[in-house]
C-alpha cells in the first residue's frame, strides 16, 4: 500500500508512504491519490483533508524516476497530463487541504505541495524543482504555479538552477505560511485543522472557489464572481446562525445544510 488514509473527528489524514522511495510519487500513487480525494469530496463525515508523508526525511521526493526511463514524447504527455489532472483535482478540491511538510519536497512533492491550499512547513523541510538536473522540465504545472505563487524572477531562480530553498526562505517568499520547530508539524496541522472545522463548510467552500477561479479573471469578473459566492452563501442557514451567534455572545453551530 502506497497511501495511508486515516479518518478521525472530521480530518483524513493522507499519508504518502513509500519511505524507501522517499516517498516518490509512483503512477500507483498517484492513482490513489486521485481515487482517495475523489472519495472524500463526497464524505459529509470530513470537513479537512492534511496530506503528509511518511517518515521524517521526505514529504514527497519527486516523481519515481525509474518510470521515466524508455519513455518516449507520447508517454511524456500522458505523464504530464496524468499528474496535473491530480493536482488540479486537489487545488479545485472543495474542502481545504493542507499540506504538512516535512523533509524534502522536491520535483513532483513540491508541484503537490503546491496545488494544497495550505502549506506549512517543518524547519528541515526542503522546496525545489530539479528537473533541468535531468534534462527535463517540471510537468505537473510547477511552471506555472510557482510562478504565479513566489513571482517570475524567484520562480525562474529555483526552475533553471534546480537549487532548493529551505523553509525559512520558504516562509519568507510566501511559499509556506508558517514554519514549525522540527516535531510540532502534525499537532500545528491538526490544530488549524480543529479551526477550520469550526466554520461554516459552505463558507470555505465558496472561498475556496474564489481565490482558486478569481485570479485567472480580470478584477472586475472576480469581483462579480465573489458577489454571486456572498449572496448564496447569506441565504444559508449557517449564515444565520452565525449572524444569530455573534449577536447572542455565543459560538456558532454550524451544520452545512443548503437553504
Amino acid at each position: 500500500m502506497c497511501l495511508l488514509v486515516e479518518k478521525k473527528n472530521g480530518v483524513a489524514w493522507l499519508t504518502l508512504d513509500r519511505p524507501e522511495k522517499h516517498n516518490a510519487l509512483n503512477a500507483a500513487l498517484l492513482k490513489a491519490l486521485s481515487k482517495a480525494f475523489e472519495s472524500l469530496a463526497s464524505d459529509s463525515t470530513i470537513g479537512v483533508v492534511i496530506l503528509k508523508g511518511s517518515g521524517d526525511r521526505a514529504f514527497a521526493a519527486g516523481g519515481d524516476i525509474a518510470e521515466f526511463q524508455g519513455q518516449d514524447a507520447a508517454s511524456a504527455l500522458l505523464r504530464a497530463r496524468t499528474g496535473q489532472a491530480l493536482i488540479n483535482q486537489i487545488e479545485g478540491f472543495p474542502k481545504p487541504v493542507i499540506a504538512a511538510v516535512n523533509g524534502w519536497a522536491l520535483g513532483g512533492g513540491c508541484e503537490l505541495a503546491l496545488a494544497c491550499h495550505i502549506r506549512i512547513a517543518s524547519g528541515n523541510a526542503r522546496f525545489g524543482l530539479p528537473e533541468a538536473s535531468l534534462g527535463l522540465i517540471p510537468g505537473y504545472g510547477g511552471t506555472q504555479r510557482l510562478s504565479r505563487l513566489v513571482g517570475r524572477g524567484v520562480a525562474l531562480d529555483m526552475i533553471l538552477t534546480g537549487e532548493p530553498v529551505l523553509a525559512a526562505q520558504a516562509l519568507q517568499m510566501g511559499l509556506v505560511s508558517r514554519v514549525l520547530p522540527e516535531g510540532e508539524l502534525e499537532a500545528e496541522a491538526e490544530r488549524m485543522a480543529g479551526v477550520l472545522l469550526s466554520r461554516a463548510p459552505q463558507a470555505l467552500s465558496a472561498v475556496l472557489a474564489c481565490v482558486h477561479q478569481g485570479l485567472d479573471l480580470p478584477l472586475a469578473q472576480g469581483l462579480e464572481l465573489e458577489a454571486g459566492h456572498f449572496s448564496r452563501v447569506a441565504e444559508t442557514p449557517d449564515a444565520r446562525e452565525g449572524t444569530n451567534a455573534f449577536l447572542e455572545k455565543r459560538k456558532p453551530r454550524f451544520r452545512g445544510d443548503v437553504p
